[in-house]
C-alpha cells in the first residue's frame, strides 16, 4: 500500500503499512506557579505555617495547620480546586465543561437532559473500532447501501471508491463523511447490527446510561446521549494510549485522499476538518468531534488544555453553527484568565 502523509504546523503524521500514527513538534506549554499571601481575616487560633503555594492540581494544599480552627468552611474554602465553576453565560441548550485534573465540573447547563446527538456518535464508532484490534491497513470498497442513512446528507465519496480501513476512520473523524461511518460498521466481525451492539455495550461499560446508539453516523435522530455521558466518554479517549489514533484523526486540520475506483476512476479527494477550532489552530486541541442534524442542533465536543490544564468541553443543542463556536471561545477565554 501507498504511504500517505499529512504535514501541518501543529501536527504530523502518516497512514503507512505499519498503521503508525505519532504526532510531533507539539509545543510545550510551562506550568504556572502562583504564590498566594492568606489574607488576614483567618481567626487568630489558625496557625498559618509558611505562605501558600498553589500549583494547577486538586489535590488540597498542604501547608496549612488547621489545629483549632473552630469554623470547618472556612477550612474547606483552601480545599476548593483552582478551577471553581466559570463566569460565562452560554446560548447553546446543554453544557458541560470538566477539569480533567481535578475531575471537577466547572460549568454545567442542562448536562442530564437526555439529547439527539447527531455526528458526536463518530467517536463512539471509531472507540468500537480501535477495541476490535481489526487490520487497519484492510482495503474497503463503498457499496451503494453506505450512501443509504436514515437522512439525506452531502458526500463526495462513490461507490466502488476504495480506501484502508486507516484512511476511513480519518475521514469519518476529520471530514464526518457518514459513508466511512457506514462502511467502517458494516465490515465488523459480525456486521452491522453486531457493530451498533458495541456501540451500546462500550456505552454501558463507561458509565453512560442515558446513551444509546442506533446507527454508527449519527444520521439517526435516535442516536441519543447526555452531556454528562459524553464527558465520560471524552474522558476515556483522551486519557486511554489505545485512543491516540482517533486523538491523531480527529484533530488532523486537513488531508488529501487518494482515491481507486476501478469503475469511476482513480481520484484525489482534498478534505478539511470540520471543526473552525482545529483548522484556524487557535488552541492545542487533543480531541474535537462537531455535529449536526436538524434534531439535534449543532454541537461539538473537545478536549483542550488552557494554561497547561486538561479541559473537557461539551456543547449540545446550538441553535446555529456560530453559536457553539461563539461559546467554546467565551468558555476557553473565561478559563485563559483563570488562575
Amino acid at each position: 500500500m501507498t504511504a500517505f502523509m499529512l504535514s501541518v504546523s501543529a501536527h504530523a503524521f502518516t497512514i503507512d503499512n505499519s498503521n503508525q500514527s505519532t504526532i510531533t513538534a507539539t509545543k510545550k506549554i510551562p506550568a504556572i506557579t502562583t504564590t498566594i499571601t492568606p489574607v488576614p481575616s483567618v481567626p487568630a487560633k489558625a496557625i498559618i505555617t509558611k505562605p501558600i503555594v498553589a500549583e494547577y492540581s486538586s489535590a488540597p494544599v498542604q501547608n496549612i495547620d488547621y489545629h483549632g480552627i473552630d469554623d470547618a468552611n472556612l477550612a474547606n474554602q483552601y480545599h476548593k480546586p483552582i478551577f471553581d465553576e466559570l463566569a460565562v453565560s452560554t446560548n447553546s441548550s446543554a453544557v458541560a465543561v470538566m477539569d480533567l485534573q481535578s475531575g471537577n465540573l466547572i460549568y454545567s447547563k442542562n448536562i442530564d437532559t437526555t439529547r439527539s446527538i447527531a455526528s458526536i456518535s463518530k467517536v463512539m464508532t471509531a472507540m468500537v473500532i480501535v477495541d476490535a484490534g481489526l487490520d487497519m491497513r484492510e482495503m474497503i470498497t463503498i457499496i451503494p447501501s453506505d450512501l443509504v442513512g436514515a437522512k439525506q446528507a452531502t458526500t463526495k465519496l462513490r461507490t466502488d471508491d476504495r480506501l484502508s480501513r486507516s484512511e476511513f476512520t480519518l475521514m469519518m473523524l476529520m471530514k464526518s463523511e457518514n459513508p466511512a461511518a457506514k462502511a467502517l460498521a458494516r465490515t465488523y466481525p459480525g456486521g452491522y447490527e453486531a457493530f451498533i451492539a458495541a456501540m451500546n455495550a462500550k456505552a454501558a461499560s463507561l458509565g453512560m446510561y442515558q446513551t444509546r446508539f442506533s446507527d454508527s453516523s449519527g444520521l439517526d435522530p435516535r442516536n441519543v446521549s447526555s452531556a454528562n455521558d459524553l464527558v465520560k466518554m471524552m474522558k476515556a479517549v483522551s486519557s486511554d494510549p489505545r485512543y491516540q489514533l482517533i486523538r491523531t484523526f480527529s484533530t488532523a486540520p486537513n488531508y488529501d485522499f487518494y482515491i481507486a475506483n476501478a469503475s469511476m476512476g482513480d481520484r484525489t479527494y482534498k478534505a478539511n476538518n470540520t471543526s473552525t477550532l482545529v483548522r484556524s489552530g487557535e488552541h492545542p486541541i487533543g480531541v474535537s468531534k462537531t455535529g449536526f442534524i436538524r434534531e439535534a442542533g449543532y454541537c461539538v465536543v473537545m478536549e483542550t488544555h488552557v494554561n497547561n490544564k486538561p479541559v473537557v468541553i461539551v456543547l449540545l443543542g446550538a441553535g446555529a453553527s456560530q453559536t457553539r463556536w461563539n461559546d467554546a471561545r467565551n468558555i476557553l477565554t473565561e478559563l485563559a484568565y483563570r488562575r
